[in-house]
């Protein structure tokens, strides 16, 4: 096989009613949800003072999800073919790149989140070098810069304008050589990053699961409601991750082959893929919405200062408990003894 980048607009067409009427409208409902929630998310956020590396990380990811949001009313109206062609140039050098950008943004930044609460959680009496804010936004400001630099040359190299121009293009016929083996090199790294995040996840998630179940079964609490509860924040981030994000993973690395290697004479099956590859980049995206749902059940202050802007009341006089510490570990608090956690809460 070689690498492959004359694609014509006309040799495999993919204009079907999924293509231009039933995604347009999924991700017209995606966009408006998604816009409401995280323009609520923006509000509330940065109300807050980024005192922890998981307030830190949730900005950032609040700030990529909106990015990323924004780019969706350019695909809606250049997959439903609306506008000129000049539109679906725009979306295939800038707005897809960004898209997609801002996703893996948000898949490494989920990934730092659950070590994050690894560290705190499993480790509380272990303040290293990690666990200082200033870290957690040196992290956060360097998965921007790689990403995005990683991501540019996508925009830099389709440069190529196809003949004849017309709606219906394919992003991959305005790539070069060069610009179709950076695209695959790319979505293999992108790989890389979810697979190798899920495992971390996993890890990660696998070891406080354990201290939960210890430091329950050390204490012999009889809250059982605050066990069930602990363990079903535990591992509400690493479900959501999954559910939304694996699917289309699988479904990416054959159709980036379709796009990169030569598939003369399988139009259907390449019609097939593509097909499976956006039905699951939909569900990817769907968590643009998930992800505040995210804030609300785990984080407690994201809950009281929702509570107290909506009711248009003062928040709450402080309790005693960190300004910033995550629900899982308040409700660790009453199956461990108070002093058990008082150092993780302290550097939280």
């Amino acid at each position: 096989m070689e690498i492959h980048s004359n694609h014509t607009n006309g040799s495999c067409s993919r204009d079907n009613v999924l293509k231009t009427v039933v995604f347009p409208v999924l991700y017209s409902v995606l966009f408006l949800l998604g816009g409401a929630l995280n323009a609520l998310a923006v509000w509330v956020f940065f109300r807050i003072p980024s005192r922890s590396h998981f307030i830190i990380y949730l900005k950032n990811i609040v700030v990529a999800d909106l990015l990323m949001t924004l780019t969706i009313p350019i695909k809606v109206l250049s997959d439903a073919g609306i506008g000129s062609w000049q539109l679906r140039v725009v979306y295939c050098r800038y707005s897809a790149v960004l898209f997609y950008t801002t996703m893996y943004i948000s898949i490494i930044l989920l990934g730092l989140i659950s070590l994050d609460r690894y560290l705190k959680i499993v480790w509380p009496f272990s303040p290293g070098p990690l666990q200082h804010v200033r870290v957690g936004q040196i992290l956060s400001g360097g998965v921007w810069v790689v990403m995005l630099s990683l991501a540019l040359p996508n925009t830099i190299l389709s440069n190529k304008m196809p003949q004849p121009p017309g709606e219906n293009l394919k992003c991959t016929s305005m790539k070069g050589d060069a610009g179709m083996l950076w695209h695959e090199g790319f979505n293999y790294f992108c790989q890389v990053v979810f697979w190798g995040t899920l495992a971390l996840m996993a890890v990660c998630y696998t070891f406080i699961s354990k201290k939960v179940y210890e430091s329950y079964v050390a204490s012999k609490s009889s809250s059982k409601a605050a066990s069930r509860s602990t363990k079903a924040k535990v591992f509400v981030v690493v479900g959501v991750f999954f559910v939304c994000f694996a699917p289309f993973h699988f479904a990416r690395v054959p159709y980036t082959l379709t796009q990169t290697r030569s598939t003369a004479n399988q139009c259907a099956a390449s019609n097939a893929l593509y097909i499976a590859k956006e039905t699951t980049l939909w569900l990817s995206a769907t968590n643009v919405c998930l992800d505040p749902l995210i804030y609300v059940f785990l984080c407690k202050v994201f809950r009281r200062r929702l509570s107290a802007m909506l009711s248009r009341r003062p928040l709450p006089q402080d309790t005693g408990e960190s300004p910033t510490a995550t629900s899982t570990q308040r409700e660790m608090s009453v199956i461990v003894p108070t002093n058990a956690l008082s150092g993780s809460e302290q550097n939280l």
